[in-house]
């Protein structure tokens, strides 16, 4: 069964997925990450430039089917769509579609009110059909 963990309290929702991302892709993870298509099209932008010095290796789940397999981190309007199965990140506000085949998802979770209401449908979604939840409070976790 998938393990969902929900990371509270990001003060910056895209400089979070940047730091996340950065940490899987030097782990070794393959990451699919899903969300409003906007903001997708913004953090591949952002993972060009994040840091000066690196380059944080990711491309959309349109790409060819080689630059898939050789690439860590994929964008993903949906999760369906998604080359592999080991973790998945959420950055939208719904449910995504096909994360049950996921080892491991990860909803992100902003300060700001209307991300955290959309967080807690998300949690009693998957709270109501028996998912075993962590909740990792960001805010905590620096001081």
């Amino acid at each position: 069964m998938t393990g969902v963990e929900f990371h509270f309290n990001a003060p910056d929702k895209m400089g979070y997925a940047c730091r996340l991302l950065r940490k899987a892709a030097a782990r070794g993870a393959k990451v699919a990450v899903t969300g409003e298509s906007e903001f997708l099209r913004e953090l591949d932008i952002v993972l060009w430039t994040f840091a000066p010095l690196e380059f944080i290796p990711h491309c959309t789940a349109s790409a060819p089917a080689n630059m898939l397999d050789a690439t860590p981190i994929v964008l993903c309007p949906g999760l369906r769509e998604a080359p592999h199965q080991d973790v998945a990140v959420n950055l939208g506000s719904e449910v995504p579609e096909g994360f049950e085949r996921f080892g491991r998802l990860i909803e992100v979770v902003a300060v700001d009110e209307d991300d955290r209401v959309h967080a807690r449908r998300r949690w009693q979604h998957y709270k109501s059909r028996g998912y075993e939840l962590k909740r990792i409070d960001l805010e905590l976790k620096e001081a």
